[in-house]
Formats: C-alpha cells, sequence, structure tokens
C-alpha cells in the first residue's frame, strides 16, 4: 500500500528542492532495481487487435453452451509443459513450450471498453489526456535504449500506424518506421526506379551544403525532424533493407511459421538481428473470420482460425528464437485491448471485458512459471496478484534494463516513465 503524503510533505519537498537538494528514492525502491534489471536486449510485441478472449485462449474454464447462454469456454482446455496449466485446445503448439512463456491472467484496465480509448491505455499505459500527448511503450523503449546498432531504427512497426503507437511528447526521434507487406521495405524508404545511386548520392551532399549553410535548428523539435531525416537517409541504403528479403530465409523455415502473420513473426526476428531494439507485430487480418479478435455474434464461429494462426507463428519464433541463442535476449509479448467475458450475446459471441484479461509474456530471460495471477471459476474476477498495465509496463521495462521508476519530461514537467508501476518481481528474480 503507498503511504499517503500530507500537504507537510509536499511544502517540506519543495524547500529541499529549492536549497538544490535531491529527495532520495525510496531505499525499497533504490535496493529493488540492481536485483530487478533484467538482461534483454529486445522486444517483440505481438498486438491482437479486437480484443483476445482470455477464456477461449490462455486462461480456460468450464465449457459454456452458447446456443443456451451458458457461460463458459468455447473451447476444450489441454495440459501444457508447467503443471497444473493449461491452455485453450487451439494453442496446441504453444502448450509443450510454456515453461518458456507466463501467461499474466491478471491484467486489468478501469478504462471503458471501447476499442479506441483501450488500444490507447495497452500501448501508453495511461487514460487519454486532454493536456499531454504520451509516449507508447515502443517509443519508451526507444527513447531509453535506441538502437542496437547504427544502420538499424530503434523502434518499427508491422502494421497499420496510428498516434497511439507514437512517441508523444518525446518527438519525432523516438517514433516507428513502418511497413505493411512483408514483401517490400517501407514504402517510404524505396528509392523511385529514376532514382539512381549517383543521383541519390549528389541529393544527399546537396542537402548537407544547405544544412552547413543554414542556421542551427533552435527548437528541439526541428532538431529531432533533422536527426529523422538523416536516420532515414541511412536506412534506405541496401545494408539494412536486405533484413526485408525473406527470401533469403529456408523455405521449410518460412513454411512453418505460416501465412502473412507469420512472414510477419519471422521478419520481426531477422529485424532483431539487425539491431531493432522494439518491433510491434500487428494481427489484424481479419479476413479469416470476417471480425478479427471483436468476436461478437457469429464472429466468434472462426475464432479457432485465429487462435491457430498465432499459435502456429508465435510458438515457431520462440523456437526459432531460442535455435538462434536469442530468446534470453527478446522479450516476446502479446497484448490485446481486452479481454471478452464469460457470457454469450444473442448471436454466440462475446462482448468486451477489461476488469479481468491475459496478456503474455515470453523468453526475454523471464523467471517463466506458465501462468501469473489468477481469476474466478469463470475468469471474469481477479481473485489473485492483479496487474495494472502501469505494472505490465513495467515488467517490460526492468526485464530490458530500463529504470521503471525514473522520470521522463514533457517540456518541463515531470511524467513517470510507467504511471508509478512496479514489476512483477517474481518473473525477474530467481
Amino acid at each position: 500500500m503507498k503511504s499517503s503524503i500530507t500537504r507537510r510533505d509536499l511544502l517540506s519537498a519543495g524547500a529541499l528542492a529549492a536549497g538544490g537538494i535531491a529527495l532520495p528514492r525510496s531505499a525499497s525502491a533504490e535496493s529493488s532495481l540492481p536485483s530487478m534489471m533484467g538482461q534483454a536486449e529486445h522486444v517483440i510485441s505481438i498486438w491482437l487487435g479486437g480484443g483476445m478472449g482470455q477464456i477461449d485462449t490462455f486462461d480456460p474454464k468450464r465449457k459454456g453452451d452458447p446456443a443456451n447462454r451458458k457461460a463458459g469456454a468455447y473451447y476444450d482446455a489441454i495440459d501444457t509443459a508447467v503443471p497444473d496449466v493449461q491452455v485453450c485446445e487451439h494453442l496446441s503448439q504453444m502448450a509443450p513450450l510454456m515453461d518458456r512463456v507466463t501467461a499474466v491472467r491478471s491484467v486489468h484496465h478501469e478504462m471503458i471498453d471501447e476499442h479506441a480509448a483501450a488500444t490507447n491505455r495497452m500501448h501508453t499505459g495511461r487514460p487519454i489526456s486532454g493536456t499531454i500527448s504520451y509516449p507508447s511503450i515502443g517509443s519508451i523503449v526507444a527513447h531509453e535504449r535506441g538502437a542496437a546498432n547504427d544502420i538499424a531504427p530503434p523502434y518499427v512497426l508491422i502494421g497499420y500506424p496510428n498516434v497511439t503507437r507514437g512517441p508523444g511528447f518525446l518527438g519525432a526521434r523516438d517514433s516507428y518506421l513502418y511497413l505493411t507487406d512483408t514483401s517490400r521495405g517501407p514504402a517510404g524508404l524505396s528509392r523511385p526506379d529514376g532514382i539512381t545511386p549517383d543521383r541519390q548520392s549528389r541529393r544527399e551532399r546537396f542537402l548537407a551544403t544547405l544544412q552547413q549553410n543554414g542556421a542551427a535548428a533552435a527548437q528541439q523539435r526541428l532538431a529531432d525532424y533533422d536527426a529523422a531525416i538523416q536516420q532515414s537517409l541511412k536506412l534506405s541504403g541496401p545494408e539494412f533493407n536486405r533484413v526485408f528479403d525473406l527470401d533469403r530465409e529456408p523455405d521449410d523455415l518460412r513454411q512453418r511459421y505460416g501465412g502473412e502473420f507469420g512472414q510477419r513473426c519471422l521478419l520481426s526476428r531477422r529485424l532483431v538481428e539487425r539491431g531493432v531494439r522494439f518491433i510491434e507485430v500487428s494481427h489484424n487480418l481479419n479476413f479469416l473470420n470476417g471480425a478479427g479478435w471483436d468476436v461478437h455474434n457469429a464472429g466468434i464461429l472462426q475464432q479457432h482460425k485465429l487462435i491457430q494462426e498465432m499459435d502456429t507463428a508465435v510458438s515457431t519464433l520462440i523456437l526459432d528464437l531460442e535455435q538462434k541463442k536469442l530468446l534470453d535476449k527478446t522479450l516476446i509479448v502479446i497484448t490485446s485491448e481486452f479481454g471478452r467475458p464469460p457470457e454469450f450475446d444473442s448471436g454466440g459471441g462475446r462482448g468486451h471485458q477489461g476488469r479481468a484479461f491475459t496478456c503474455v509474456l515470453a523468453g526475454g530471460g523471464l523467471v517463466h512459471r506458465g501462468a501469473w495471477g489468477e481469476t474466478d471459476e469463470l475468469s471474469k474476477k481477479i481473485v489473485s496478484d492483479p496487474v495494472g498495465v502501469p505494472d505490465f509496463f513495467a515488467t517490460i521495462c526492468a526485464a530490458v534494463g530500463i529504470d521503471w521508476t525514473k522520470n521522463l519530461y514533457a517540456g518541463d514537467r515531470p511524467v513517470p516513465i510507467t504511471d508509478r508501476g512496479e514489476p512483477i518481481a517474481k518473473l525477474l528474480q530467481s
């Protein structure tokens, strides 16, 4: 429980600050930092837009009956590599790998169960504000760690761009490079056919001359914009763009990953090898069931196809990273804007539920246990080890060696990096 702060405490703190005396962290926060700082170098964040139903995937419960409106799971449960931890029958490839995975079953937020607000919450860790634009977790990791290689961007989004994925007050330098098609690199980095290497070099020399003769950017925002231009020029060369040539991978490996979503996951592994720090992979292929993960009404009838596709791609990604000695260095995160309730709607599908749902962590050097947190008999209420979104973000930060207790600054305004979240200590301490 957090201690309350009185007006006298605030006045005393102000006096100390005015006198030039820095306020120390609490002793408990200071002592916990070294023991909970992980060694992961990269994050692959898999976004299941629409709302993955925890009761139908990583937190299965007793079987329900949509025809008779009996609340419960849509599928049977199967055992996993971790005793007493089960998953849905359509996660058959993930089941034997759950000793490398923790399904955090007790995530919750207080947002209205509406997609845009909840998506923002699950990317920035905060409610929408009218006074400040908060950075996404991808931009936070990019800001704190940067790219692991000079010819790589720190943050790549494989999916459609959106303000919730953006840098907020951190500025353009910590934004993302995005692409929507794995068959080629980002369109903005592909030169038109008429631009030969010599012509590109002349253009770059001319730009350099203009910048040298011009006044230095007085505003940080303009300086960040210039830095983004320089990075884009660096990334448009052949050395970085080879990462998008998936044909270099063995045919059998590409087949194991599966369709377009699987190819996105394969590309994410190649981006990790190239030095990208944070990659978000969107699973927004609605044509599989006509609704994506937002399974109201008849959308639930083909939900198993989405689950199977995720199962195939993510299990292959885990094994691929492990084979290349990258799994402990790469934290895989699976998130969604909320979960689904155990009750069935009039069409046999499910509504939205933000008060109890599941997010998943894999690899990253964590002390995995198959599952963390517990919900009731219908996965409707949390009964142990609740994990707020700031706590989940603090766990990600700690895993990649970021001080989750520090402040970022929106101008002169201090902003806690994770809205005062606390990591799940038992996943970080053996």
